[in-house]
């Protein structure tokens, strides 16, 4: 039964209690600008129809939503369907919002984006629509992460994007974030394309909008399919962005259990996983108000995952929201639980997840245990392996 309810969407600049703006005073007339001129976009219906077209004809949407036989053998006759956004152009669910934000900077007039990226498919994503729509680009990337994606790094160039090592702190994806919005206070011209459902308002609510299709897919497609709607959608969780783009169409109907998958990394002591709805509590870091993982001393924590998507100190508002109201779940998986269901997706189905993925899929897994054969659970494949291969490699679990 569907019904209409206010958790996990925003009212305004905010999700209950989180998100907002908490930025410097020489950010504030830019925010506002970018806020008003979304929400100009937003009722234009041009606008929507470009942002459609690009999606189909550029994209490839709709990504296909598949079952995978041989896996719920496994999970116990639990049936598991993949939304494939792996399918996409550029490999991950991240190019619906850079094509959206950057079809925004096209109309405030912007000739030049900057990004962060932790795994490097925002930034490959970012550096593809640069080049799509004519625009200069630098992306922020931290040094550890530019080690472990050296794949996506040669990507970025490939297409004309400037990648800038960062070497602050852990030299990952808080850095990375750190010196993007470091950039934009000290050239207010540049346009900042969040990769993910975090940052200052508007983003949230863009990155939302922008990533709602995955689930307005997905539900249409089990519907037409099956003829009702999956007992559960299950993603991984870092910012947030392919979760929230999952969940969104669902929110409503009370039945559909919404389950994020947070990084346990190494286990759940300080600076061993990125755990943030677990483990952590309400703050503020770049701009937003939600859950946030801290030291000793109230500063962002040290975090870890084997996915370089995932290892991030906050988690987007919308997420938070959810949390609270106790419409959504959030769950641990640790790094082996995740190589493991890696190993299990590619030799069961014949797809390469990437590791950020795997942890959703540990965790749908994990949830199928507790549900009877028959019962149905998607899971967003946000992003292929290719990018993981050399991690992969190292740990030595390819025979």
């Amino acid at each position: 039964m569907r019904e209409e309810i206010m958790a996990g969407f925003p009212n305004g600049a905010m999700y209950g209690s989180f998100g907002g703006s908490y930025i410097p005073r020489e950010l504030e007339p830019v925010m506002a600008e970018i806020a008003r001129e979304y929400e100009r976009c937003r009722a234009d219906g041009a606008f929507k129809e470009e942002y459609l077209r690009l999606l189909k004809e550029y994209v490839g949407r709709p990504s296909a939503l598949t079952e995978c036989l041989n896996l719920s053998k496994k999970a116990g006759g639990v049936r598991i369907f993949l939304k494939r956004e792996d399918l996409n152009h550029t490999g991950a669910h991240k190019i619906n919002n850079c094509v959206g934000q950057a079809l925004l900077a096209k109309r405030m007039g912007k000739k030049r984006l900057i990004a962060e990226t932790g795994a490097g498919m925002h930034g490959v994503a970012t550096a593809t629509v640069a080049a799509l729509m004519g625009m200069e680009c630098d992306i922020y990337m931290g040094a550890v992460d530019i080690a472990r994606q050296a794949p996506n790094v040669l990507r970025m160039k490939a297409l004309g994007a400037n990648v800038v090592s960062v070497e602050d702190g852990q030299k990952t994806l808080k850095e990375a974030v750190d010196a993007a919005l470091a950039a934009l206070c000290a050239d207010t011209s540049l346009f900042y394309l969040i990769g993910s459902a975090v940052g200052p308002h508007p983003y949230p609510t863009m990155v939302q909008d922008f990533q709602r299709i995955i689930g307005d897919e997905a539900r249409a497609q089990m519907l037409e399919r099956e003829g009702r709607l999956p007992d559960a959608v299950v993603a991984c969780v870092g910012g947030g962005s392919n979760a929230i783009g999952a969940f969104t169409a669902f929110i409503g109907d009370r039945d559909v259990r919404l389950i994020g998958v947070e990084p346990a990394g190494r286990g759940l002591t300080y600076g061993g996983h990125a755990a943030t709805l677990t483990m952590g509590e309400p703050g503020v870091l770049h701009g937003f108000r939600s859950y946030l993982l801290t030291d000793g001393a109230g500063e962002p924590a040290e975090v870890y995952s084997i996915a370089a998507g995932l290892d991030y100190p906050s988690v987007g508002p919308a997420h938070a929201d959810l949390k609270v109201s106790g419409r959504g779940e959030y769950i641990c998986a640790g790094d082996e639980e995740a190589i493991e269901a890696f190993r299990l997706l590619c030799r069961t189905e014949g797809i390469i997840p990437a590791l950020e993925s795997s942890h959703a899929l540990a965790g749908a897994m994990r949830t199928a245990k507790e549900m009877k054969p028959g019962d149905i659970v998607i899971v967003n494949l946000s992003g292929r392996g290719d990018k993981d291969m050399e991690t992969i490699a190292k740990l030595g679990i390819i025979e």
